[in-house]
């Protein structure tokens, strides 16, 4: 298996690329702009979808499905949520294809099966599910109104990179309604602290709660809280984005129930989301120049049993002993595999594992049989060490908690070492330049000056942290008053 990596010191870009590549995460399709997510890669996806599921649930959200397609009238009705995401949709404007008689075996697009309304590809789902909720809720006994939706959207993206930022990709998206906009309020902070908890726990990737500046809030929304991270290129990644849609999007579709008093009034309302997007952020936060690096709680596989041998008959008695400890494994709930292909030798075993970052190795050979040992093998830091055959499930369901701790660990220093306070513009620039990661500086709150900073620097205000102290300064860039400092970066 080709294994060599260009490498992140060389080429960064090039060094993700390969990498989703190489380690068979995705590859990019025969459709422009889209990818094809692979069995390896969606696996990790179904992992992470399944604990999100879990903690959506365990806060009292429920799944449900909505369209694909929104009519185009729906779609204007929210008009800053409309004119924010119009220069990115796709339109179905025809329904059928008919024989082109000029061109013999070519098709062309049936004039006469033109649409009576255009329909817009969901780029999100606002429109349809607000439209659909004016239906469900009547009174107050209606709310709240917590559902999610597992699905796809399209974006049209000129500019694409695997995970990162294609025309089409999978998300959930959350949309709650509420009574009153303390409840929404509430709600939309809570699922930042989800998805928080989300990155932290299962990705090992530590996040900066906070919420966006009016100019990056999502289209329609009065507040957008936020999960940013840190990439090993200094670069920031969006994680997790939750809205505040005040009363929005209940009066573009006159959503309202009658409270206790009997008295009208509209609904107050949530959106929330995170994407596949962050597969692209697990790659980038802890992979290497050997391959990915995957966190114990997201890998597909945690553990592979590797025989080494020489005859059929010594790979019977590995087999007959590894058969036991797969057994006591998967009482633990541990994902193990025993790669006992005999077409491939273990040298391109131990390399194609090292490349899709399974966590642990584990080596067999007739040596170890007669000696009652193991050779333990770790992906985070490549390090090996024999184990005795007697409490390894034990010593091995350790060692996966102590990698993802420690994964978690070396990202949280990555990134606590990244974070530079600065005084001046010109000291701004230079740590952007030389050093990357946060640039933690006061900011005048215009939307001018942040445009301004952007233009010249690329770097654009991440979030505004939910823990930043309040404090008065001057404006890194116009000098004028501030109250507190905000983290700048340049992000994916």
């Amino acid at each position: 298996m080709s294994k060599n990596l260009t490498t992140r010191s060389e080429d960064y870009s090039k060094w993700y690329n390969e990498l989703v590549v190489k380690a068979d995460l995705a590859e990019n399709s025969g459709v422009r702009g889209c990818m094809v997510i692979k069995p390896y890669g969606y696996a990790i996806w179904e992992k992470m979808q399944a604990e999100l599921d879990r903690m959506f649930k365990e806060t009292g959200h429920q799944n449900a499905y909505f369209p694909l397609f929104v009519p185009k009238s729906m779609f204007e009705a929210e008009e800053k949520n409309a004119e924010g995401f119009a220069k990115e949709c796709a339109i179905v404007t025809h329904y059928r294809l008919k024989n082109d008689p000029d061109r013999p075996g070519k098709l062309m697009v049936d004039p006469n099966a033109k649409l009576e309304e255009e329909l817009i590809v969901r780029p999100t789902s606002e429109a349809i599910i607000w439209s659909t909720y004016k239906g469900w809720v009547q009174s107050y006994r209606d709310l709240p109104l917590l559902i999610n939706q597992w699905a796809n959207v399209v974006r049209w993206e000129m500019r694409t990179r695997l995970f990162l930022r294609t025309a089409e990709f999978l998300w959930q998206e959350g949309h709650t309604a509420h009574a009153t906009k303390a409840e929404a309020i509430e709600e939309s902070e809570k699922m930042m602290h989800v998805y928080a908890e989300f990155a932290e726990n299962f990705m090992a990737i530590p996040v900066i709660k906070g919420f966006k500046t009016e100019t990056e809030r999502f289209a329609g929304a009065e507040e957008t809280y936020c999960i940013e991270a840190l990439m090993q290129d200094g670069k920031a990644l969006q994680a997790g984005t939750s809205h505040f849609l005040g009363q929005n999007f209940a009066k573009a579709f006159d959503v309202k129930f009658a409270n206790a008093e009997g008295k009208q009034e509209h609904v107050w309302g949530t959106s929330w989301g995170v994407s596949t997007r962050l597969m692209g952020a697990l790659v980038m936060t802890h992979s290497d120049d050997k391959g990915l690096v995957l966190p114990p709680n997201l890998a597909p596989i945690q553990v592979v049993i590797v025989p080494i041998h020489r005859t059929d008959e010594q790979l019977e008695e590995i087999s007959t002993v590894v058969a036991d400890l797969v057994s006591q494994f998967k009482k633990l709930k541990i994902a193990v595999k025993y790669d006992d292909r005999t077409t491939q030798k273990p040298g391109f075993k131990f390399n194609e594992y090292e490349l899709k970052g399974v966590p642990i190795r584990i080596a067999v050979g007739p040596k170890d049989l007669e000696n009652g040992t193991f050779e333990v093998a770790r992906r985070d830091t490549l390090t090996k060490e024999v184990v005795s055959k007697d409490g390894i499930v034990t010593y091995i369901n350790d060692l996966l908690a102590q990698i993802q701790i420690d994964l978690f660990d070396k990202a949280l220093n990555y990134r606590d070492t990244h974070i530079t306070e600065v005084n001046s513009f010109d000291e701004f620039k230079q740590v952007l330049e030389a050093k990357g990661g946060f640039v933690s500086a006061h900011w005048d709150g215009t939307a001018a000056t942040e445009e301004k900073i952007k233009d010249l620097t690329k770097a654009t205000i991440r979030c505004i942290p939910l823990d930043r102290v309040e404090e008065a300064g001057s404006c890194v860039f116009t000098g004028a008053e501030s109250v507190g400092r905000v983290l700048f970066a340049k992000a994916y």
